[in-house]
């Protein structure tokens, strides 16, 4: 919405378009997408909901995720691979989140093999970062349509592949690169955005975590 100070109209700063006018959205757009993370619970989090959002909106999911933090102990992944079938059933049972026992049931799983990967490299994040683009595979200018037809890349089919032969689950392509969009790994805000800029920095400055 446009701001009024001191009498002169400020114009709101050009976002990617998928923002829109959605409040949630915006702040989302604003204060977390595309920023480098190496947090593994929020790694493991968005991992999972990315998978939840199979065949919905972004946006359903996105407003749903406070439930779906306390439904899944905080994404804490130690807490969730001890999940007995009785916490299963219990979160089919909550409205407040999306019931699908296939993804809830991947979740548990998914935490149990992210607990796995900690154990040998010593963080999610170390192993997740690993698969990071090379700036010379990422496109010269991120426009909306160079977006729309890259829904997948090289790395994240890689990252994808790995995922499931370590018995992960709900992580194809298109779904992981979705996570690497968001969590940073790749800066896919478009030329004329505002925060585009500040993701670069933000990365720029990123401590890479590495295997152990």
């Amino acid at each position: 919405m446009t701001q009024v100070v001191a009498g002169a109209a400020t114009k709101p700063p050009i976002r990617c378009w998928w923002a829109g006018n959605d409040a949630l959205y915006i702040d989302y757009h604003d204060r977390e997408w595309g920023l480098p993370v190496a947090d593994d619970h929020r790694l493991f989090e968005k991992l999972c909901l990315e998978g939840f959002q199979a065949g919905l909106s972004w946006r359903t999911i996105l407003g749903k995720r406070e439930a779906f933090r306390e439904t899944f102990a905080g994404f804490d992944f130690d807490r969730v691979a001890r999940f007995t079938d009785r916490d299963i059933q219990r979160a089919l049972l909550n409205s407040a989140i999306v019931r699908h026992r296939g993804k809830i049931e991947s979740a548990r799983n998914n935490a149990k093999r992210v607990r796995e990967l900690v154990d040998e490299f010593g963080s999610f994040a170390a192993y997740v970062w690993q698969f990071e683009p090379g700036v010379e595979s990422r496109p010269r200018r991120i426009t909306r349509e160079r977006l729309a037809r890259m829904t997948v890349s090289p790395q994240s089919t890689a990252l994808s592949n790995d995922l499931k032969r370590r018995g992960f689950s709900f992580v194809g392509p298109t779904t992981v690169y979705a996570f690497m969009q968001a969590m940073g790994l790749v800066n896919d805000h478009v030329e004329r955005c505002a925060f585009r800029e500040p993701a670069e920095r933000a990365r720029a400055a990123f401590a890479r975590p590495r295997p152990r």
